[in-house]
């Protein structure tokens, strides 16, 4: 009886795991870029896959499923590293009791991972199609909810405003985060379009931001 070794029993197994890796990584890129530049529903699996480099037009469903679980696996391809910048900053800004500090928690992550990912990207302007979709917007902001670091940081900001009206507080909550949400997108955009953006640098643009931020959370309150 010859015995085959355990490595090279694993072989074949471990081989189709690296190629299924592979496939979906080509899948996830192509389908961001695709939902970035088109929009989620103007493009189809088939697209999806021709994109991704894959002749089976069931690809996109194999591994994935519906839309919105393909949606969803975008989301949390970045989700690990946008968590752990958050949490280097929280460990900046310790018990803070200024709002910038707080402001600054919840801009940076996304431009600085965006950075590091070099140009081109796509995952500001996917994430604007996404949240301008009554049903896909629910995703994101599931998945966003599912950050530790993020109910921190929300909870250190309303602590710094502890005089403001839950309903202004909702209110400027929304502004914040379409304010984060369009102009990080809209300068990717002017990168990959190669137009001239207001500031230089990610960093930059991003501090140009906090600083609107906390204009809009410091600003007076209109009584009715």
């Amino acid at each position: 009886m010859v015995t085959v070794p355990a490595q090279a029993a694993r072989g074949p197994r471990a081989s189709r795991a690296e190629r299924n890796t592979v496939t979906r990584d080509r899948i996830l890129a192509a389908a961001e870029r695709l939902f970035a530049e088109h929009g989620v529903y103007a493009v189809s699996n088939r697209q999806v896959g021709e994109a991704a480099g894959q002749g089976n037009t069931a690809v996109v469903g194999y591994h994935f499923g519906t839309k919105t679980d393909l949606v969803r696996a975008i989301i949390r391809r970045h989700s690990e590293q946008i968590e752990r910048i958050r949490e280097r900053l929280l460990a900046d800004v310790g018990d803070s009791p200024e709002v910038r500090d707080w402001v600054a928690c919840l801009v940076r992550p996304i431009p600085e991972h965006l950075d590091g990912l070099g140009a081109p990207t796509w995952y500001a302007r996917f994430s604007a199609q996404v949240m301008t979709d009554p049903a896909l917007r629910e995703i994101m902001i599931e998945e966003s909810l599912t950050s530790p670091a993020l109910h921190r940081i929300l909870d250190g900001l309303n602590g710094c405003l502890p005089a403001l009206p839950v309903e202004v507080r909702i209110e400027r909550g929304d502004i914040g985060r379409h304010l984060m949400v369009h102009v990080i997108a809209e300068r990717e955009r002017a990168l990959a379009e190669g137009t001239p953006t207001p500031r230089a640098t990610w960093h930059d643009a991003a501090s140009g931001l906090i600083d609107a931020l906390v204009g809009v959370w410091l600003a007076p309150v209109t009584q009715p």
